[in-house]
Parts: C-alpha cells; sequence; structure tokens
C-alpha cells in the first residue's frame, strides 16, 4: 500500500533497540510483494500464534484493505526503506513482525517481552548493583573468618583465586555471547538455548532456576541466623550448645574444649518461614517496585564494609575480644598454615571440598544482570561491563579480606566466633548486624525475583508443555511461578542447614557456568558468519579452560551432589527430547551438524578414493554417438542404465536451452539444507555490444527461477576487474539499501571485510528515501540497528525524488537528460514498435520469447526514470567506491525482457564494480543472540 505522505517518527532514544523490520518476503508481482511487505504493529497481549497466521495469510496475497500496492519504488519489489524504518512502536518486535510457525524462538520469547513504557536499566543499576548485591553476600559476613581460620592464609588466598578465576573466565565467555547480539528475557538460559539447542537450554535452564530458588533459601537463613545471633532473647526454642576442640601438636591436645551458642534449628525454620512469606508478597507487586527498593539495600552493605575495614584498621578497641590483636605480622604467620579441626559436629572437613563447597555460592552473583538483560538499556555494553567490574572488584576485595583477617585474629578467633566481622566493625556490630540483614533480604529479593521469570521465560517458549502453567504473558507477573519458587524456598528453608544448603547451589551455578563456557566455546569453533562478538578479550581457549574449571570444581566439591545434578540434567534433557516441542533457534549443533556435513563432502575430493570407498555418480552424455529425433531428449536405456547406478537421485538433466537447463539444476541440485541457496552469476555486459538477442529472456528466466526456487541472487559487474588476494583496496564499500533484503547485503559487505583484499576498507551504508523523510531520526534508525546487529558502518541517508512528486517530468523528453537516458528511450520505443508490427502483421498478440507481453509504456518510463535518478545518486556518492552494492528490481509479470536489460543497463552504467543483490524468504541476519 502507498505509505500515507504526512509519515512522521518521534526522537531516537539512547536505550531504543533496532527498528529495521527484516522481515521474510514473498516473491511474486512487484504489486503483490509491495502489499505484502507493510510493517505491522503488534499491540500488548497479541496473542502471537493468531498473528503470525494472519501475517501468513496477507503475505500469501493481497491485502485484505487495499488493492494492489502502489509503492513509489515498485520497481523494486517492496516498500521502500522509509517505510520500514522510523516506527518505534515497533521497537523489540522484531521477531513478531517476521513471526511464522517455523520460528520457535519468536513463539516464546516475545510474550514476556517488557513494555515499551518500561523504564530501562542502565550499567550501574541494571548489572553492576544487583551482581555486588549478591556476591557481597551472607558467606562474607559468617562464614569467611571460618573459612581463612581453617584453610589458613595461603589455602584461602589459592580458594579465592581459583574460585575468581572460574568466574572471570565465565563472565568473558558471557560478555562474548552477550555482544553477539539483542538479548530477550531469561538470561543464561536464553544464550545456552540459542547456542547448544532448546533440550540443553532447558536442562541447564531448570537446574539454574532451581539453583536461584535454592539460593532464596540460604539468603534467608542467613539472614534469620545473624538476627538470632544479634538478638538472642528473640529466640522461641531452647539454644543449642556447640563445643569446639582444638586441633591436636604431637598427639596431644593444644588447648580446652570451648562452649558456644548457636540459634536453634527450629527458631531458624520459624523465623525463615515467615521471612520468605514476607518477601513473597513483595514479590507478588511487580518487577518495578523491586527495582526501586533493591538498590537501596546495597548502601547498609557497602557501609558496613567500609565500617569493618576501619575496624580492622584501628584494632584492637577498649573492651575487644580476647582473639583480636590487631593487625599483626605474628598473627598473619600463625594463621599462614592450615588448622582442620571439628566444628558444629559436623566431622573434619575435607579441604578440598567442604571450603570450596562452602565458599563458591559467595561468588555466584555474576550472572544477575544477564537475568535482567529484558529490562536494560543496552545488553552488548551493560553486560560485559557491569558484571566484569562487579566480579574484579570482588575479587580483589576477598583477597584483601584473607590478608586482613588473618592478620586480625587468632586461629581461635576465626573458628569460633561466626560474626568476627561485627564484632571488629566501627563504631558498633549493630551497623554489620543490619548491614548482614538488609544484604541477605535484598539477595533474597533478588533470587525470588529472577527464578519466576527464569521458569515463566523457560515456560513462554513453549518447549515442556508440563510448563505451561507458568507461563507469563506480556504486561503481567509470573505468579504461578513465583508461588512455585516460593514453595521450593519454604522446603529448603525447612531443612534449616546453611552448610548443606550451599553446595547444592554450588552444583548448579556451576553447571549454569560451564554451559555457558560451552556455548561460547561451540560457537568460536562453528565460525559461523552471524557469530560475531563485540568482546575483544575473548578467545575459545578461555572458554574451554573455564567449562574444564567449572567441571573440576565440582567434583572437586562433591562426587555425590556432582552426580545427582549431572543425572538430573540428564532426565530432563531426555524428557525434552522425547516430550519436548521442536524449536528452531538457529543454534550451534544445528550449525556443527551442517559444517561437519560440509567438511565430509569437501574431504570426499581432497584425496584419491579407496576402492572400498568407491560409488559410482554418471554424468550422461545425452547425444555422443549419432543423432536422436528432436523429441527424444536421451535415449532411454541410457537413463535406465544411470539409474541402476544410481537409485532414487536424479542425476540426468537434460534441456534444450540455458534458461531450461538452470531450471533444473536448480531443482535438482544439492540435498536437504545442503542446497545452494545463493545464485551468483555474471552481469552480461556484451549483451548489446555481441548483438545477443536473446540474453534478455535467458536473463530475466533466470532471476524468475530463482525468486520461485527461493534462492538468493547476486549479480557481480566489473569481474574482470575484481581484485585479486595481492590487492589490497583502500576505500569504501558501499551499499544502497532500497528495499527489504533480509540482511544480505549487509552479510555479504561483511563477509568481504573478512577478505585480504577487502580488509582495509570501511562500509557506507546509504538509506535511499523519499523526499519529504526526517532524515535525522531516519539516519539514528539504521545506525541503532547496525549496532545491534555489530555492524560498524557509517549511515547516509539520500532523499530521491520520486516519479510522481516530479512535477518537471515530460515523459522523457527533457532536455537536460543525459545522452544515456535519450539511448535507452529510443532504443526501446524502436524495439516496442518492431513487435507490434510483427504483431500486427502476424495478427497475434504481443508476443517475445514465445510469451505474450504487455506494454505499458508510462510505466516503462517511470521504470527509467527511476533508474537514471538511483545512478546518478550512486555516481554522486560513490564514484569512488571500491565495490557498490545495491538491490536487484525483480522482472515485472509479463514485462519485456529486452526493456528490463535497459532499465539494468541504465542502473549500472559508468559504475565499475557492482553487485547487484536479491534476498529470499529467510533473514541472514538478527538481533538477538
Amino acid at each position: 500500500m502507498r505509505p500515507a505522505p504526512q509519515q512522521r517518527y518521534r526522537t531516537v532514544e539512547s536505550h531504543d533497540r533496532a527498528v529495521v523490520q527484516m522481515a521474510p518476503m514473498e516473491f511474486g508481482s512487484s504489486a503483490d510483494a509491495s502489499a505484502s511487505a507493510g510493517p505491522r504493529y503488534i499491540k500488548p497481549g497479541t496473542n502471537l500464534r493468531t498473528d503470525a497466521r494472519m501475517h501468513m495469510a496477507s503475505s500469501n496475497g493481497r491485502s485484505s484493505n487495499g488493492s494492489q500496492g502502489d509503492s513509489k519504488l515498485e520497481l523494486f519489489g517492496f516498500d521502500s526503506l522509509v517505510n520500514i524504518l522510523g516506527l518505534k512502536r515497533m521497537v523489540g518486535e522484531q521477531a513478531q513482525a517476521s513471526a511464522s510457525t517455523r520460528d520457535g524462538e519468536n513463539a516464546g520469547i516475545a510474550i514476556g517481552h517488557p513494555k515499551e513504557t518500561e523504564t530501562k536499566l542502565d550499567t550501574m543499576m541494571g548489572v553492576f548493583v544487583p551482581c555486588l548485591q549478591n556476591i557481597l553476600g551472607i558467606i562474607y559476613y559468617i562464614r569467611f573468618t571460618w573459612i581463612v581460620g581453617m584453610g589458613g592464609v595461603w589455602q584461602s588466598l589459592v580458594l579465592v583465586a581459583f574460585c575468581g578465576s572460574c568466574t572471570f573466565l565465565t563472565t568473558i565467555s558471557l560478555s562474548a555471547i552477550a555482544t553477539n547480539g539483542a538479548m530477550k528475557g531469561g538470561g543464561p538460559y536464553y544464550l545456552i538455548g540459542r547456542a547448544l539447542g532448546p533440550e540443553v537450554g532447558v536442562s541447564i535452564g531448570l537446574c539454574f532456576f532451581l539453583g536461584n530458588a535454592v539460593a532464596g533459601a540460604m539468603y534467608v537463613l542467613g539472614a534469620v541466623e545473624t538476627f538470632l545471633d544479634a538478638v538472642p532473647s528473640a529466640e522461641f526454642f531452647q539454644e543449642s550448645v556447640t563445643v569446639v576442640t582444638n586441633t591436636f601438636v604431637n598427639g596431644t591436645a593444644a588447648g580446652n574444649a570451648t562452649t558456644i551458642s548457636t540459634p536453634n534449628l527450629h527458631d531458624l525454620q520459624v523465623y525463615g518461614i515467615i521471612v520468605t512469606i514476607l518477601l513473597c508478597f513483595i514479590v507478588f507487586g511487580g518487577v518495578k517496585i523491586i527495582n526501586k527498593v533493591a538498590p537501596a539495600f546495597l548502601i547498609p552493605v557497602l557501609f558496613s564494609i567500609l565500617c569493618i575495614y576501619i575496624g580492622v584498621f584501628i584494632a584492637p578497641r577498649p573492651n575487644a575480644s580476647k582473639w583480636i590483636t590487631g593487625l599483626s605480622i605474628t598473627t598473619l604467620k600463625d594463621n599462614w598454615s592450615s588448622d582442620y579441626q571439628r566444628t558444629n559436629n559436623a566431622g573434619v572437613p575435607d579441604p578440598n571440598g567442604a571450603l570450596l563447597g562452602l565458599y563458591f555460592p559467595a561468588v555466584t552473583g555474576i550472572m544477575a544482570g544477564s537475568n535482567r538483560s529484558a529490562s536494560l538499556k543496552d545488553t552488548q555494553r551493560s553486560i560485559p561491563i557491569g558484571t566484569l567490574h562487579a566480579t574484579i572488584s570482588t575479587t580483589m576485595m576477598y583477597l584483601l579480606s584473607v590478608f586482613l583477617f588473618g592478620a586480625l585474629s587468632t586461629r581461635e578467633g576465626l573458628l569460633t566466633d561466626r560474626l568476627l566481622c561485627a564484632a571488629v566493625a566501627w563504631p558498633s556490630p549493630a551497623v554489620v548486624y543490619a548491614g548482614i540483614i538488609l544484604s541477605t533480604l535484598g539477595a533474597a529479593l533478588q533470587s525470588l525475583t529472577g527464578a519466576p521469570r527464569l521458569l515463566a521465560a523457560i515456560a513462554n517458549d513453549d518447549i515442556l508443555p508440563v510448563l505451561n502453567y507458568f507461563k507469563a504473558y506480556e504486561g503481567s507477573e509470573p505468579h504461578v511461578a513465583t508461588l512455585f519458587t516460593s514453595f521450593i524456598c519454604i522446603s529448603c528453608v525447612i531443612i534449616g542447614n546453611l552448610d548443606v544448603i550451599t553446595p547444592t547451589i554450588t552444583m548448579f551455578f556451576l553447571l549454569c557456568y560451564a554451559g555457558v563456557n560451552l556455548s561460547c566455546f561451540l560457537l568460536d569453533l562453528l565460525d559461523a558468519p552471524s557469530w560475531r562478538p563485540r568482546w575483544k578479550l575473548h578467545h575459545w581457549s578461555l572458554s574451554l579452560i573455564g567449562a574444564l574449571l567449572c567441571i573440576v570444581i565440582m567434583f572437586m566439591i562433591s562426587w555425590t551432589f556432582t552426580v545427582v545434578s549431572l543425572a538430573l540434567a540428564s532426565l530432563i534433557y531426555y524428557y525434552v527430547s522425547l516430550k519436548g516441542k521442536a524449536g528452531d533457534w538457529g543454534d550451534g549443533f544445528k550449525s556443527a551438524y551442517f559444517q561437519l556435513a560440509l567438511r565430509s563432502l569437501r574431504s570426499m575430493g581432497a584425496n584419491q578414493v579407496h576402492p572400498k570407498n568407491w560409488y559410482p555418480i554418471p554424468l550422461i552424455f545425452c547425444r555422443p554417438w549419432g543423432k536422436l529425433p528432436e523429441d527424444v531428449p536421451c535415449h532411454p536405456k541410457l537413463a535406465d542404465f544411470a539409474n541402476c547406478m544410481k537409485k532414487k537421485g536424479r542425476e540426468i538433466i537434460v534441456a534444450p536451452s540455458t534458461s531450461i537447463g538452470f531450471r533444473s539444476i536448480v531443482q535438482t541440485m544439492g540435498l536437504g539444507n545442503l542446497k545452494p541457496n545463493i545464485v551468483v552469476m555474471r552481469y552480461p555486459e556484451i549483451w548489446r555490444r555481441e548483438n545477443l538477442t536473446q540474453i534478455p529472456s535467458t536473463f530475466v528466466s533466470i532471476i524468475n527461477d530463482c525468486i520461485t526456487a527461493n534462492k538468493a541472487v547476486v549479480i557481480v559487474k566489473g569481474l574482470d576487474e575484481w581484485p585479486n588476494e595481492y590487492q589490497r583496496q583502500y576505500g569504501t564499500i558501499d551499499l544502497y539499501w532500497i528495499v527489504r533484503d533480509g540482511g544480505l547485503m549487509l552479510l555479504l559487505s561483511q563477509l568481504l571485510l573478512t577478505k585480504e583484499s577487502f580488509e582495509s576498507c570501511k562500509i557506507q551504508v546509504f538509506c535511499i528515501a523519499e523526499e519529504d523523510t526526517e532524515a535525522e531520526e531516519l539516519k539514528a534508525d539504521v545506525k541503532k540497528f547496525l549496532y545491534d546487529l555489530r555492524m560498524q558502518a557509517d549511515v547516509i541517508v539520500v532523499t530521491v525524488k520520486s516519479w510522481e512528486a516530479d512535477p518537471d517530468r515530460s515523459g522523457g523528453s527533457k532536455k537536460d537528460d543525459p545522452e544515456v537516458y535519450r539511448s535507452s528511450q529510443s532504443r526501446i520505443r524502436t524495439y516496442i514498435s518492431e513487435l507490434k508490427e510483427a504483431a500486427e502483421r502476424e495478427r497475434r498478440p504481443l508476443m517475445e520469447g514465445g510469451k505474450q507481453v504487455v506494454v505499458d509504456e508510462q510505466k516503462v518510463e517511470k521504470f527509467l526514470y527511476t533508474m537514471l535518478k538511483l545512478n546518478a545518486t550512486i555516481l554522486r556518492h560513490s564514484r569512488m567506491a571500491v565495490v557498490v552494492l545495491v538491490s536487484l528490481p525483480p522482472p515485472p509479470l509479463n514485462h519485456l525482457a529486452y526493456c528490463y536489460m535497459e532499465y539494468m543497463d541504465l542502473l549500472v552504467e559508468n559504475i565499475p564494480r557492482i553487485l547487484i543483490v536479491r534476498g529470499y524468504r529467510r533473514d541472514v541476519v538478527t538481533l538477538f543472540t
């Protein structure tokens, strides 16, 4: 449909996502394509499947509310670019606009996409603060001094560095995947699922959901335990007594038993259940309330840590505990080595397992930012920067704390005083008590908020029907998923033992971290065109080391927990494989299968085939001896003989002409997804010079056959001047983006940059728009789109006066028209006159190449005018370009092939190197990771 001339666009905001609709294209006549190419607005809450069916129905025929389209650039078959860009209501709905039942990704994630009116979060509040809040949690306050006392300073340093290396490598892999495109809701589940497939994504995603749910219980128990230690009078039940026996030296006890008090299990259960229920009520209030309240919890945490450091440096203060010696080299030496003792009636902890399993949850907050991916302004920038800064800063803080605590207190104080941090804090332990309680409650709130949304994201992908109860549609809160998460959290709170819960959390988180690293490793090995992360520090070896490190830590902590977690993930994977629905996300495994098949085919021709592996692949010469009758293209006995050697194969192509032979090749070539999807051919530059009158009809026939067979087309002009690998080019690669092509032109330009000849070139994208277009807003839209595609390019908006908008046109009789334009007009008029004379003489309809054609002289003039203006625009802006890429207009239905060749000649006139590109019904680039 013709766009409204008064179309306006609002200003582009920095947090807006791309707005270009790279939707599948339907081919046919130019008018039909125009009618189905317009962008559509999908209202919030619209059922996606219904909308997808409506889109497919509307794209298979004419628009329901109008006749055939009359686009001002209808020669190119689709709406002009200006009609597709600038519509901010389409932000985040690219997948929906191109939705079809084949795309499982669109069917799931878009349901839970945030509203456009939702306030987006920046790097600080959206990633850094949540990560910091989850990392600086209960373990640091009430378990870290005990870890230093058990493992000593040197083993504690190794422990912190070891776990920090694991999270640092995982952060690098996470950053690489997150910068490979726009992310939707689901956090690490979304990343793993899109890289390793729905089966792996769902299995690891559900385990990660359990880890987050159990982590909520850990934080609640930490807050309750701290509260009861600070206020013993709040206990309902009789307090329990723990006996701590010091280690043996030379076979004899080095000290007497020490009696300390710990909160009663029933008190932990009662208070834990109450706190969990209260937090669930807050979660039911919505994510907006949580986003406003949660950052306030971090301020007491940072203030309490500052108070701890101040207290450490001024210790010992009056009335200080006998164990606190102040910073002392002697104390540091005494605490340098390990000293494992019986504590909490739990036996002697394993030096490799217990400490590692107890400490690792303290560094498992690195996914907190990616869990908010749907609420971030810029995921490609915020996730790497925020997560990496949080990881490095907290790791350095833990390393420093090992030295400070090791030099501050005696071994007995480190092992017996669970709240040594509070005892040493300045000015009062109450500051640390408040910091612990608020930080743990804030972290619990984050877990109870993130876990239900993770479960809802898995359910919204519609892979497992059993999870349909947990779906959360757009604009609604995941209430059912929140209730289920609360049930799991309360069940773990009833256990009441923090030291039993933490290893369980560790396994689920490590499994997720290993999945992120393996996803990045697989994508690196595939080296697919769509894998273009912005993160420059990443390398496949780092991902592999990170994955191996995660697996090693899992087995070091506990063989039992590792086997149980892997078995659970395997059972979920098997169940998804049996009962789950297919999700075509373009995952890495499918790409691996494709590349494996491709490499296998290439390796077959690399060496001489062994006699055991030889197999006949016949190529039949149809007329080698003697001449068969004209109506017999091939001897039937010869075809039967070929079928004996190769069964169920169409190996014989018989064609009386080039166009018919090409049509046969297009239909029979390749196997499965290994069929060619793009046809590359040379532009017939010599057709007029050599008077090859059959070329126009053959050329048009080949293009139409490619469109019908759903093949992309690239026509190369100037092949003789194309540089070889030793001829380095300097300049620009200019793209004249006129219509939607699925991103093929953009992808081709990026592939050119990977060649040594063009690697020094820069890309310029020229957006062809009609006059009265707000060029600056259109330019900002395209720049944002290219940014989300990880493509570096300069954007230039060029306005072209359309045929209807030019009041001075006079049917091509203007005196200032260039000679090439007037020559084309003259040749076309002569050709049409000859056809008409022949038709009148033979008393038949107007025919060309055996086909009936229709001559619309006004349409011919319009198309010539469009090509003239476009050619002039290209010459004005790209005369010195290394190569130019421009959209290929489809041959109009029942149009003269000779006229089409004249259009094309006018388009490429005086342009030395040009690629004329036509996309097909699939996108070749995507905004999403």
